[in-house]
């Protein structure tokens, strides 16, 4: 096995990789300054910002492979260098976000963040009837990764989950119906889970006739991209309370500082910390050790994506 250098955007990424494999050379590069040696076998760009910007910047080293620190990789194909391996950050993510997922569905059907909101104008707490997260039936879009961890955490919560993929068929998990089923599917479904990928389908897949075909009460809750969903018709279905939202992500992202959602009381809105647990830095320091010890035994990097 010959011998290769990657390189993390900071010393503390670094700093948790070692001690590094034998053979394995450390580098510390944000892909804004020149980089510290001519040939960087593995790149590893920021986790946050504008590193899809910085991404031609890795023609100049001949990487062998691009490891990103993220599940999605939207905008990626149009800066990534011709050839270059690119894979996204499969095994990292998907626990915690599910766990976001959940945790936004239980806070907004349980109208916790509107007891927040009493408690922080300084005025009494009012109980409410909360709707239960048992007895729900949902509506979950995408069945990769992430959709397939927050499956298997909603289930002993005694729900119904429906989901829904590009194509119908049949999984080890059960029956995934096709997106051409959705207008069928929307009326009947309590709450919509977004856990797709953003692409030139499903980019503003819920607009407006879409939230019109939910139900009244219905409660859409996204984990996926900000982009799936237009943004001015959500305002308008979340206005008068008709639907709730649940939102770690967002178009724009961040929202402007008074923006309609940020104010509403019908909608929850965290700042994208899906995948922000301290379970991501170990389980990336893991992907990117097994993605070297691939790269030093010339065996094909896991979960490319693109360039392959």
């Amino acid at each position: 096995m010959s011998g290769l250098t990657l390189s993390v955007p900071d010393a503390g990424l670094l700093a948790a990789l070692e001690p590094l494999s034998d053979g394995v050379r450390g580098a510390v590069w944000d892909l804004l300054t020149p980089p510290p040696v001519g040939t960087i076998d593995l790149v590893v760009p920021p986790y946050l910002g504008d590193w899809r910007q910085r991404l031609p910047a890795v023609a100049a080293v001949a990487p062998r492979l691009v490891q990103s620190q993220l599940l999605g990789y939207d905008g990626v194909a149009a800066v990534l260098p011709p050839g270059v391996p690119f894979a996204n950050a499969v095994g990292v993510h998907e626990p915690s976000t599910a766990e976001l997922a959940v945790g936004l569905l239980l806070a907004s059907l349980r109208r916790i963040d509107d007891y927040v909101r009493q408690a922080a104008a300084g005025g009494p707490q009012v109980p409410a009837l909360g709707t239960s997260l048992a007895d729900r039936r949902v509506l979950l879009l995408g069945v990769g990764g992430v959709g397939t961890a927050i499956a298997r955490r909603l289930a002993p919560f005694e729900t119904e989950v429906i989901r829904v993929g590009r194509t119908a068929r049949t999984d080890a998990d059960g029956p995934v119906h096709g997106m051409a089923e959705l207008p069928g599917l929307l009326p009947d479904a309590e709450v919509v889970v977004l856990a797709l990928p953003l692409d030139g389908t499903t980019t503003h897949l819920v607009d407006r006739a879409f939230l019109a075909a939910m139900r009244d009460g219905a409660l859409l809750v996204n984990v996926g991209r900000g982009g799936l969903v237009d943004t001015d018709a959500l305002v308008e279905a979340t206005a008068d309370g008709r639907i709730r939202a649940a939102l770690d992500v967002t178009e724009p992202e961040p929202l402007p500082a008074g923006h309609p959602l940020l104010a509403s009381p019908h909608v929850l809105v965290v700042p994208h910390v899906g995948g922000a647990s301290t379970a991501m830095r170990p389980r990336l320091v893991a992907l990117i050790r097994a993605q070297a010890e691939r790269l030093l035994r010339s065996e094909p990097p896991a979960h490319v994506v693109l360039g392959g």
